[in-house]
């Protein structure tokens, strides 16, 4: 059963149209979903939406069946829905562990009163998730840097460290925005390894949005590709990569950039 609907999702800024009617289902649990596209498809922008950064035009976005369109990043990563963004959003001058342990604030009930007094409840429950905390470090490879300085870690440790506070609050649906983007073709197999081992591990339904398609292709379970804010195709891996329009979009796209270079280099 997919976790999340969108129908006729439009997000304008002015004249621009990020998002133009985008309907699509995301979310079956333990599953990888990938949404591609050329610069400008608007991918960014759904993601956005759908995660309370931007308020969609129009359309309806439904979390398993009630209508949460217009709620904000925090309440909807409260029910379930968070994400990672293209840039770094990390804790430096806090360590591995503690970086991953602010993500259970969404998971964390302690209250004001309790978390003043410091009561013995809020005490072993702070050890439990300081626990659970090195569980995930570890199940990512970071089991071993949990107390060095986040701004100690390389960048494809960095990019584990972030997808790691990213489970510990226990997402139903996680997305993760160019997850390996900027990372060596080493640590690039890494993170799409462990993309597909956190998705079979937590049950939850992970969607990237990447512009690898090599790893795109080897770990997704279900493509989609979004082209000028609108759905071009969804469906299987090996159906979209062989489809002659999504074909058409990537070399198109390809040759507007290699038209653009030779002017400039003119």
């Amino acid at each position: 059963m997919t976790v999340l609907a969108t129908h006729d999702l439009r997000v304008h800024f002015g004249g621009v149209r990020a998002l133009d009617g985008v309907t699509l289902a995301l979310g079956l649990g333990g599953s990888v979903h990938a949404i591609i596209g050329p610069n400008g498809a608007g991918k960014t922008s759904f993601v956005n939406a759908v995660t309370g950064v931007y308020r969609a035009t129009s359309g309806t976005i439904d979390l398993d069946g009630r209508n949460v369109s217009g709620l904000s990043a925090h309440e909807l990563a409260r029910i379930g829905v968070t994400r990672t963004f293209q840039n770094l959003q990390i804790f430096w001058t806090m360590t591995a562990l503690e970086n991953v342990v602010c993500g259970f604030h969404l998971v964390n009930e302690a209250g004001f009163w309790r978390g003043l007094l410091r009561t013995p409840r809020l005490v072993r429950r702070s050890r439990a998730i300081e626990q659970e905390a090195l569980q995930i470090l570890s199940s990512v490879g970071l089991g071993k840097r949990a107390s060095d300085m986040a701004g100690s870690l390389s960048y494809g440790e960095l990019k584990r460290l972030e997808i790691a506070r990213a489970i510990a609050s226990k997402p139903r649906l996680l997305f993760l925005d160019e997850p390996v983007a900027g990372c060596t073709a080493t640590e690039k197999k890494l993170l799409g390894r462990l993309i597909r081992e956190l998705a079979e591990a937590t049950h939850a339904a992970i969607v990237i949005i990447e512009h690898d398609m090599k790893l795109v292709m080897s770990i997704s379970d279900r493509v989609t590709v979004l082209v000028g804010g609108c759905v071009l195709a969804d469906g299987l891996p090996e159906l979209v990569r062989n489809d002659a329009s999504v074909i058409e979009a990537y070399l198109g796209a390809a040759k507007v950039r290699q038209e653009r270079s030779y002017a400039s280099a003119g």
